[in-house]
């Protein structure tokens, strides 16, 4: 088929800043692209050919928006699984495809899935709503501390909680859940595992997670992780056999704990474009959202290797501010060696939202580091007064 300055059709469902982003390459390449998002202010609508709002967990709506392209992606699981199986059922090319989606979408599905298969991952246990969890706890059935996670709807920190006393159990959704064993870590890992129809397979190099101890969200990604190598060719390995295990097509972020006997034990994946490969737009050989946009096209997957160290930033919402967005003293990092703005284009901010992300690449990691953190402490992401 050919995808460039044709009639091709490219589907993306969401719209959101890894549809805006991925929407550069296809924009690179000049492959004619439809989104749907629920959002008339969706990041992604500056980038694309054409745009329609509709919801993406009526069946309907995305099951008529497949029908107008030739090949179906999405960049954020929580989409109507239904409507995927009956378009690739029809023979709409859907990637990763909806029986895989099916195996990630609800977490206790994929913790499920990771046992099946002796994929190392946190001891666990399924409930079908928090009170059937709290019963659980008070028959001394649970240690304190766990991990409560509703098993669907979660995203950017939000649902998930360490529960250390019975009062965190308050306030929580009576949703399905799951109560994971805290694992004593030294690292938070991951990995982006690539793969295209054809079977070949490629991975990024190992980085590691700076998280914000409130809001549970990544703060600064680093590539390459500063651990042994032996834990990284461990990380990756794993990292590729959850990946077959999966038979996924395109990308495969798989996060992971390094405890502190150096063993690797798998979290938890998003088989799309993910925050912990961010840097590579500026750090690598091939980003990881030309690689997807590869992978889904059965093209020749591009080298993931690095060309340089890179540390990226997360810019979101600061505490105590809502409403139009202004990133203050954005224009003071400009003129910083290494270091490149992504503005996601959310016009509102609101505490903690996801608003953009700074990469810094540098020859050296020590001072990519400094750097970023001189970045983080200057840019505020705050609200007209």
């Amino acid at each position: 088929m050919n995808y460039f300055s044709s009639d091709f059709k490219l589907g993306i469902l969401g719209g959101g800043q890894l549809g805006k982003m991925l929407l550069f390459d296809t924009r690179k390449f000049d492959i004619q692209t439809y989104v749907l998002d629920s959002s008339d202010e969706a990041p992604s609508r500056i980038a694309c050919n054409q745009f329609f709002k509709g919801d993406l967990m009526d069946f309907d709506t995305v099951y008529e928006f497949g029908k107008k392209v030739d090949v179906l992606t999405f960049e954020i699981e929580l989409v109507n699984l239904e409507a995927l199986e009956k378009l690739e059922e029809e023979g709409l090319k859907v990637y990763p495809s909806p029986k895989t989606l099916r195996k990630i979408q609800n977490k206790g599905t994929q913790k499920d899935f990771y046992t099946e298969h002796s994929i190392p991952t946190a001891a666990y246990k399924r409930f079908d709503d928090l009170k059937s969890l709290v019963v659980s706890f008070l028959d001394s059935k649970l240690k304190l501390p766990f991990v409560w996670k509703c098993t669907e709807f979660g995203y950017d920190g939000n649902g998930v909680k360490i529960i250390r006393q019975a009062s965190d159990l308050e306030n929580l959704p009576n949703v399905e859940c799951i109560a994971e064993e805290m694992i004593p870590f030294k690292n938070e890992l991951a990995v982006i595992v690539c793969r295209n129809p054809s079977g070949e397979i490629k991975t990024y190099p190992v980085v590691e997670m700076e998280f914000h101890p409130e809001a549970n969200q990544v703060e600064y990604v680093i590539c390459p992780a500063r651990i042994d190598e032996k834990v990284a060719e461990k990380a990756r390995a794993i990292a590729l056999n959850v990946s077959q295990n999966f038979n996924h097509v395109g990308l495969l972020a798989v996060e992971m704990f390094q405890t502190h006997d150096d063993q690797i034990i798998v979290n938890e994946v998003a088989p799309r474009p993910h925050n912990s490969g961010h840097y590579s737009i500026e750090a690598s050989y091939t980003s990881q959202f030309e690689n997807h946009l590869r992978a889904i096209l059965d093209l020749p997957l591009g080298n993931t290797d690095s060309k340089v160290a890179g540390i990226m930033v997360n810019l979101v919402g600061e505490e105590g501010y809502a409403g139009n967005v202004v990133y203050k003293n954005i224009e003071k990092i400009l003129g910083w060696y290494g270091v490149t703005p992504h503005i996601y284009g959310k016009k509102e901010t609101r505490p903690f939202r996801k608003m953009g992300h700074v990469t810094i690449v540098n020859e050296n990691m020590t001072e990519a580091r400094k750097i970023a953190e001189d970045v983080k402490n200057t840019i505020r992401v705050i609200s007209e007064k």
